[in-house]
């Protein structure tokens, strides 16, 4: 080791603290911006480079650097995304939370060599400024530069299988696994894109359907859990709630109906519209069942199931479906136990008088 690098080395040891400061800045940084901004990642992830990783550099490439400053990867950060798309997402956040170092930052993704995949990284040389940090006692914090890399998790988990079998073992990989090698670095790439694609036109589905539900097509829209979520955001059994409640004055708590899903499936609903059309033939009946339920008692707090409970209670007998019926009803939203048929019990009880009853 020559004295250039040992002088190297000693000015490293000098700036550590300095970087374990940048460490904590950055990362923190990254992580609040990004949950501000609503983008989940799978990493936020920052490295200081180790003494012997840098001697190791400094051997090879000691004569490039006056200073230990100039070597730009000292700190090290990487996001890691789910899709393509939030790379450019966060790219824009990155160039705004940071001064960038344009001549140094590359976008490798551009590069389009058969083996590039797992590379595609974009990567920025950036400083923080004082907007972030402003400490006149160290002013380094805002010279020092640091390395930040974006990559998919796709790209990522390729590039460390790659280097594994590539560089880790320091054999040369015949040319025919490279090819072999490539074509799933083509095949990873197209699934890549294809993630990002079928994210967005599933984002665009959801807002159909949205706007679907509040013009009233409901008939238009296929019954899942996405669309049956839409629907109950407009709060479908609320004035059947609010019917109930105002007999014994009671209060109504709100809990998800989200269970409620596979119940109408099993009645034969398809869409929306045969939902909304099972809600608006029995509501009458429902409220009737509910004076019979709650005539002789003095509840006064109410499940904001108790609207769409009773529908299905009234559709399950007027079919004929009986106790049974109901039991099975109870163990689809309670899950299954004796308490269910318990309840159907008194739900068959208290309907057994009621027009619908067959």
């Amino acid at each position: 080791m020559d004295l250039h690098t040992e002088f190297l080395l000693e000015q490293y040891d000098e700036l550590r603290p300095t970087l374990e400061r940048m460490l904590g800045l950055v990362t923190n940084l990254m992580e609040q911006t990004l949950q501000n901004n609503n983008i989940e990642v799978t990493t936020v992830k920052a490295r200081i480079k180790t003494r012997k990783s840098l001697a190791g550099k400094l051997v090879l490439k000691g004569s490039k650097y006056a200073d230990v400053t100039d070597i730009t990867d000292l700190l090290g950060a990487r996001v890691i995304t789910y899709y393509t798309d939030d790379v450019d997402r966060i790219a824009s956040i990155v160039e705004q939370l940071f001064d960038i170092d344009w001549d140094n930052s590359v976008d490798k993704r551009r590069l389009h060599d058969l083996d590039s995949f797992g590379y595609n990284s974009l990567h920025y040389i950036c400083r923080l400024p004082k907007t972030v940090i402003n400490d006149p006692e160290h002013p380094e914090l805002n010279t020092i530069r640091f390395e930040l890399q974006l990559r998919t998790t796709v790209q990522h988990a390729w590039a460390a299988i790659y280097h594994d079998i590539g560089y880790k073992t320091g054999v040369e990989i015949p040319q025919e696994y490279l090819r072999q090698m490539n074509r799933l670095a083509g095949m990873l790439e197209l699934a890549d894109d294809e993630f990002s694609r079928i994210r967005i036109a599933i984002t665009d589905y959801r807002r159909r359907v949205q706007q679907l539900v509040q013009d009233g097509q409901l008939d238009n829209v296929q019954l899942d859990g996405d669309t049956f979520s839409s629907y109950l955001k407009a709060k479908p059994f609320d004035s059947l709630n609010r019917r109930i409640a105002a007999l014994n004055q009671a209060e109504i708590q709100e809990v998800p109906l989200i269970s409620y899903l596979g119940v109408f499936k099993t009645m034969g609903c398809k869409t929306l519209g045969d939902v909304d059309r099972l809600r608006k033939q029995y509501t009458d009946e429902a409220y009737y069942l509910a004076r019979h339920q709650l005539g002789n008692t003095d509840l006064d707090i109410l499940s904001s199931a108790v609207g769409v409970q009773n529908i299905c209670i009234v559709y399950i007998l007027a079919q004929g479906g009986g106790k049974i019926g109901l039991t099975r009803l109870f163990n689809a939203i309670n899950g299954e136990g004796a308490q269910n048929e318990f309840l159907a019990q008194a739900a068959f009880d208290a309907a057994k008088n009621l027009p619908f009853m067959k």
